[in-house]
């Protein structure tokens, strides 16, 4: 919608490896979104309201791909506790 992509600052830093990574295992995706997450710490945010700090963004790991990371790994948690559990 805000037409943001990888290297914004935002969420999709997190998710787009995350989802990339899905296709080998819940776990990978949960790693991945971490890493994305973490480095957005060097950038500058281009998108969102991060982007109205400017260069005071930089140093800072964005809250967006920090939740969605968490969301990864919550996720990856669920799947894990459940598996091999007949629903």
């Amino acid at each position: 919608l805000g037409g943001a992509q990888a290297g914004d600052k935002t969420m999709l830093d997190a998710l787009l490896p995350a989802a990339e990574a899905l296709a080998t295992s819940f776990d990978g995706a949960a790693e991945a979104a971490r890493a994305g997450a973490v480095a957005t710490v060097p950038m500058q945010a281009r998108k969102g309201r991060a982007s109205y700090l400017g260069e005071r963004s930089i140093g800072h790991q964005d809250p967006g791909a920090t939740s969605a990371a968490l969301l990864v790994e919550a996720l990856a948690a669920t799947a894990t506790a459940t598996d091999g559990v007949d629903a």
